[in-house]
């Protein structure tokens, strides 16, 4: 409910009484717990209510307490394409990444990039194309070696080319909507709700975004002329999106991507704009959103 109530650009400070779906999902003390169970899967409920007649809630079944370690399915399964751009040299993780590449850091018994084809793969997607660049030869040498049940291209970046340059080396390989993502980044969400909210709005473009809440530790000062004081407010709180670094794109992109030259994907999304093209923004919880490639987060994510 609050993540369609973004999407909508309702105000966050909205009562969340307002936004509340009135259909949820109940169970009734007549309910065997099997029925419970089986619905719950069904409908991937991570905590349902036993309510009376009189909307008294006598119990509360959680999904970690019934199923424990069995992660949440995804509610559709679909086969597209996956861009993983890992030619980047990793420099915010040096001198890690002065020997493997960004990668190939190891989290948990695998590395990065295999956690990526993981969550993908539970989404039933198979196919990845793999940008690569700085220690090209030792990612494909032990990706292969691996021998991962998936279907993996490399295609290489003779030069760096930015966020989004190396895709234009895609024209004619990739012709149904893909996913873009950073090798940096583990995401863990339904991205078949991503896609569902892409198809929906007739994007050519989505942007996966973080939502960031971040609190000024000090009072601020809102002043006007001569030095006025118009406002002051103890340690406001600043709610705001961020670019994850995953994306889903129309193929036709692909085309509006210039040849061998450094290319953001930020500029991509300028030149859709500029033609009144549709960009959507699709928010995740920042809990949902791991940045790998920072120190800090990297270490708290070594017992993933």
């Amino acid at each position: 409910d609050i993540q369609r109530a973004i999407i909508n650009n309702i105000p966050l400070d909205t009562n969340v009484t307002k936004i509340l779906r009135s259909d949820i999902m109940l169970a009734k003390p007549s309910d065997t717990f099997e029925s419970i169970k089986k619905m719950m899967i069904k409908y991937r409920i991570e905590l349902c209510p036993i309510v009376d007649n009189n909307n008294n809630i006598l119990k509360i079944y959680f999904w970690e307490d019934i199923f424990k370690d069995e992660k949440i399915q995804p509610l559709k399964k679909f086969d597209l394409p996956i861009v993983v751009m890992a030619g980047g040299i990793g420099s915010r993780l040096k001198p890690l990444t002065n020997v493997l590449p960004k990668p190939l850091i190891p989290i948990g018994d695998e590395t990065i990039i295999e956690q990526i084809f993981k969550r993908f793969s539970k989404h039933g997607c198979s196919e990845f194309f793999i940008s690569v660049n700085y220690k090209a030869d030792l990612i494909s040498y032990y990706l292969k070696s691996q021998k991962l049940p998936y279907n993996l291209e490399f295609f290489i970046e003779d030069k760096p080319m930015g966020t989004a340059g190396s895709l234009s080396l895609l024209k004619g390989k990739i012709k149904k909507t893909f996913f873009v993502s950073n090798c940096d980044i583990l995401i863990d969400q339904d991205y078949s709700e991503i896609l569902n909210y892409h198809k929906k709005n007739e994007n050519e473009i989505t942007v996966v975004a973080v939502i960031k809440n971040q609190t000024i530790p000090y009072g601020t000062i809102e002043t006007g002329k001569n030095g006025e004081l118009i406002n002051l407010t103890e340690k406001p709180e600043i709610t705001f999106k961020i670019n994850s670094g995953m994306y889903i794109l129309e193929p036709h992109l692909l085309n509006e991507i210039p040849d061998n030259k450094f290319f953001h994907i930020t500029h991509l999304i300028e030149k859709i704009k500029k033609r009144n093209g549709k960009v959507g923004v699709f928010p995740i919880n920042n809990n949902s959103w791991k940045d790998i490639g920072v120190w800090s987060e990297y270490l708290s994510s070594i017992n993933i």
